[in-house]
């Protein structure tokens, strides 16, 4: 299949969320995709994730970061398949009780145990607010003064790391706790979020400091070889997409990149970050979209089997729109990434990068 089979298979698909990505963000100005977005809501599926965003107040039983049943990230599942503010009233529930816990120093927290103790209480690691952040900008909070002061904070949290300026992994303000990574190291699952997070907000209103720490994440792809930050690796876990994104792979690595155009065109583009970009995309392609253009997860978490994203058997209509639109916005690195020889690529271990083919349905 071309690309456009492609599209027109997921547009053939019983999937609105599919067929919405597809409308809104593949098909410049095709018309239907606010009939796909009603069609979103109305959906069987959309209703039980939202079921599950359950409450955010202390006593909360409240998932780790990693998790898709984590608030924050079953919120950016259900804007990726369509939902928008003001769409569901449990989705506005969810970020009010967000926006109405700040700390003090404005960075928002989630009440959680920290590990090694049994008092859950309200704390704000980067992976909290950060997250935090981006779902209430993303969802049309951002006039909210609390939401501004939280990316002023963002700004302030920026940290000269081995890898170049971006963020670390720092401790919570009021416990101590630091996550697994190695004092002084870039976090980038924060520095992800943080840009996904800027992304959000008008070009000339982001600091230069946002591109520079884009760059940053560009920089531990390329020195993944001889400077891997503690516990984030480059091997068949980040090229291998597990659905539903949450955490530090290839996907979100360009799900948050590809909305800084400046990295690869204009005076500020770097020709090492092209080429990055490029490797990224081939290796998004070649460990995970079969020949005949379809995405069929191979790895999934549990609990979203009645999902198309949430299984290992056929191809997602779900999972290979997302993957189009990731490289939608890369279309004119198009080229380089087709040139990029895979098994020339190491991993973080030293590997060839290699890839399992994808399946292909028979």
């Amino acid at each position: 299949m071309g690309v456009d089979d492609v599209l027109a298979w997921v547009l053939a698909s019983a999937e609105p969320s599919a067929r919405w990505i597809v409308r809104s963000a593949l098909l410049d100005g095709a018309p239907g995709a606010a009939v796909e977005h009603t069609l979103v809501l109305a959906d069987p599926g959309t209703d039980a994730l939202a079921d599950r965003l359950g409450d955010w107040t202390a006593g909360a039983d409240l998932s780790g970061h990693a998790s898709p049943a984590f608030a924050p990230n079953l919120l950016t599942l259900l804007a990726d398949m369509g939902v928008a503010g003001g769409d569901d009233p449990r989705v506005e529930r969810v970020l009010d009780a967000m926006a109405d816990h700040p700390l003090p120093d404005g960075r928002f927290a989630s009440f959680a145990r920290v590990r090694g103790s049994t008092t859950a209480t309200w704390g704000a690691l980067l992976c909290d607010t950060h997250a935090i952040t981006e779902v209430l900008l993303r969802y049309g909070r951002g006039a909210d003064q609390r939401v501004a002061r939280a990316l002023d904070v963002m700004i302030d949290d920026l940290t000269d790391t081995p890898h170049g300026r971006a963020w670390p992994c720092r401790p919570d303000p009021a416990s101590g706790f630091r996550g697994p990574g190695r004092k002084g190291d870039v976090c980038p699952q924060v520095t992800l979020e943080a840009l996904r997070a800027w992304s959000w907000v008008p070009v000339d209103r982001r600091p230069p400091e946002v591109l520079g720490a884009a760059r940053v994440a560009l920089g531990v792809w390329r020195g993944r070889a001889t400077a891997k930050p503690y516990m984030f690796g480059h091997g068949y876990q980040f090229k291998v997409v597990k659905w539903p994104t949450t955490w530090y792979d290839v996907m979100t690595a360009l799900d948050a990149l590809g909305r800084f155009p400046q990295l690869w065109s204009g005076p500020e583009a770097d020709p090492a970050d092209r080429r990055s970009l490029a490797e990224l995309m081939a290796c998004l392609v070649a460990h995970n979209v079969a020949a005949d253009g379809r995405v069929t997860p191979q790895s999934c978490y549990r609990g979203f089997e009645d999902y198309s994203f949430g299984q290992k058997k056929v191809p997602s209509p779900f999972a290979t729109a997302r993957v189009r639109q990731v490289l939608h916005r890369l279309d004119a690195l198009a080229p380089e990434a087709a040139a990029v020889e895979i098994g020339a690529l190491a991993s973080s271990k030293g590997g060839t990068g290699t890839p399992r083919p994808p399946r292909v349905a028979g």
